[in-house]
């Protein structure tokens, strides 16, 4: 039973409404004056205080004030006759949770109680209720979907229900986790069904090496300042939780997504965007700037040179600047750089949110940190609220710069171990495989035996790749056990899925 507080000094004239409230089921408690409120709260703790701001003694404000020391997540509903400013502004000032003009009538009362103590029952039952009807409609979407704009729209609908269900009952939740893993095995068909076809029989969609062709150069030709800003690992999920704080300062004016190129790793993928090209053609073009997988070297440390080479092959003479944040230290030192710029194309490549995934593996207390999707979504909101990237954006927006956000890849929470054999050259990640002689007899595996045919290089002439799909993992037969337990339920990349190849290219302009 919920219990309210409820001081006036005038309750006799109030017995109708305790009367009303507690035929509702409510335990009404009534003082009349502030102490006496003050002393029950800090014995007792009501679920909601009605507080009446003209009271002898101790006046509303001054009750508020102590009450709220005493408990500061209570919420307080001000009741007064008076609609003076300075009095709103004070009450308000002191988070009071709403307030009333007098005279107040039961439906008020009902509605400020269903507000401030129900709301979260009334939500999780409506989004359950919504959800529900949604269903099928869902289901038929991932029955029916054919093209990658479908599943564009699938993808979006389900990261909608994920962020609505994230508080909600298990039984929901577990509904939802069900038709992603649907969505999920589609998808998977559709990508191992066209993928190839995309290179070598017609017109494929835009991917990783299409960035600047399709969405910068003609920003840039027609005379936009840009900041192009790629933060790795970062899912369309992770966009739609540190939207609402980027839409303080910009407006959003293209929400898209485009196809990551596979493997949906950083050698591939970030190399891709930057140069304009598919893997094999960096190799085959700029071997210099092509680091093979067995070697030991940073795979990702010829960025800028990469761009270069793009803008020179395109012909596109424009100045830009080139930055890759990975502390926050940095951040701030790079911030305050901003203003002499007169780059018309800035690029900026954010590195936390892969580092944070890859903590997860590493450390048991990120593991706990991170429990599950929506654990992971909330460290990334809070890093972004109280990081240095935040201010960068806003320092960016107050310079009049246009924004393109996106990603290289995104990353799945994994749970399922397959084994493979590989020989002593086989590369280390847990979502792909590239070598000679792979062996996984796993029929989910995607394998690409003509590597060259998709725009992937080939180190060896027999090479191929092995691809995981839905939420599997490769690991070897050598201590199978310890790797699958110690990699189970940990982010990775490099695969086959919705959340890794299906990522945010969203186009932003200063308010």
């Amino acid at each position: 039973m919920s219990q309210i507080l409820w001081a006036d000094d005038e309750m006799e004239l109030l017995k109708p409404y305790l009367i009303f409230l507690r035929e509702k089921g409510y335990d009404v408690i009534s003082v009349n004056n502030g102490q006496d409120a003050i002393d029950y709260c800090a014995s007792q703790t009501p679920d909601i205080v009605f507080l009446d701001e003209q009271m002898p003694g101790l006046s509303g404000i001054e009750t508020l004030q102590e009450i709220k020391s005493i408990r500061p997540e209570l919420p307080v509903v001000m009741i007064t006759k008076s609609e003076e400013e300075q009095i709103m502004e004070q009450a308000i000032g002191q988070q009071i949770a709403d307030y009333l003009i007098k005279p107040v009538n039961p439906s008020q009362i009902l509605m400020c109680l269903k507000k401030h103590i129900h709301r979260k029952e009334i939500v999780e039952q409506e989004t359950n209720r919504t959800y529900r009807e949604e269903f099928s409609d869902i289901s038929y979407m991932i029955d029916t979907a054919a093209t990658l704009q479908e599943f564009m729209a699938i993808h979006r609908t389900l990261v909608k229900w994920d962020l609505q269900l994230s508080d909600a009952d298990s039984s929901m939740r577990e509904i939802l986790n069900q038709q992603s893993k649907q969505a999920n095995a589609a998808f998977t068909k559709f990508i191992t069904r066209r993928y190839e076809d995309w290179f070598t029989q017609g017109e494929r969609p835009m991917m990783s090496p299409d960035l600047f062709k399709k969405v910068l150069f003609p920003m840039l030709d027609k005379g936009e300042k840009v900041f192009f800003v790629v933060i790795d690992n970062f899912r369309y999920d992770q966009w739609k939780v540190i939207q609402p704080m980027l839409s303080e300062f910009f407006t959003v004016t293209d929400e898209n997504m485009y196809l990551s190129i596979l493997p949906t790793a950083t050698q591939y993928a970030r190399n891709a965007i930057f140069s304009g090209l598919m893997p094999s053609q960096i190799r085959e073009m700029w071997p210099d700037l092509w680091v093979e997988e067995e070697e030991e070297e940073g795979k990702n440390l010829n960025e800028k040179d990469l761009i270069q080479t793009q803008l020179d092959r395109f012909r596109k003479r424009y100045d830009f600047s080139y930055y890759k944040i990975n502390e926050s230290d940095f951040c701030e030192k790079i911030t305050k750089q901003f203003r002499q710029l007169r780059s018309p194309l800035n690029v900026v490549v954010v590195n936390f949110i892969d580092m944070l995934s890859h903590s997860r593996t590493d450390s048991k207390m990120m593991r706990e940190l991170m429990a599950d999707e929506s654990a992971y979504r909330s460290l990334t909101q809070s890093w972004f609220r109280h990081s240095p990237t935040l201010a960068m954006f806003r320092k960016i927006a107050d310079l009049g710069y246009k924004i393109v956000l996106t990603t290289d890849h995104g990353t799945i929470r994994v749970n399922n171990p397959v084994q493979i054999i590989g020989d002593k050259n086989t590369n280390t990640n847990l979502r792909y495989k590239v070598g000679k002689s792979l062996n996984c007899q796993d029929k989910n595996i995607f394998e690409i035996q003509h590597p060259e045919k998709v725009g992937l290089p080939c180190p060896n002439v027999s090479s191929s790749y092995m691809f995981c799909t839905d939420v599997d993992f490769f690991a070897y037969p050598n201590n199978f056990n310890y790797y699958a337990q110690f990699y189970r339920d940990t982010f990775q990349h490099g695969g086959i899925s919705m959340e890794e190849m299906l990522i945010p290219l969203i186009t932003m302009e200063p308010k």
